[in-house]
């Protein structure tokens, strides 16, 4: 019987999801960051441009795929998290992007520009 919790689950996928990156090339500049009321799993960059990761975990897959747990909802939050981010560090001239890395009965999925 798998005992984890849910944030071990996730943690989990988001260990994954950053040495996968990590693997591609990509910078990892933070992760779980706070900003307001907002969290981004992963913050990173790839070459030039920046990239906000939306990571969701299903080991047992019996959910459904995780690329729809990420809702309009939750593409806003991201979007306003991406706002906040870029205007504390006086980010400009840079390319953003919205990825989504699943892990979805242990195979990983990356999809770039995902929103």
């Amino acid at each position: 019987m798998n005992s984890k919790t849910r944030a071990e689950k996730g943690a989990d996928g988001e260990d994954t999801a950053v040495q996968y990156l990590r693997f591609l090339g990509y910078d990892i500049l933070h992760r779980n960051k706070r900003l307001s009321r907002y969290e981004v799993d992963i913050i990173c960059r790839d070459q030039d441009c920046l990239v906000f990761v939306e990571v969701k975990n299903s080991p047992a897959g019996s959910l459904g795929h995780p690329a729809t747990w990420i809702d309009g909802r939750k593409q806003e939050k991201l979007r306003n998290a991406a706002e906040l981010y870029i205007k504390e560090n006086q980010i400009t001239d840079t390319d953003i992007r919205f990825d989504a890395v699943t892990i979805y009965k242990g195979q990983i999925e990356h999809f770039k520009n995902a929103f």
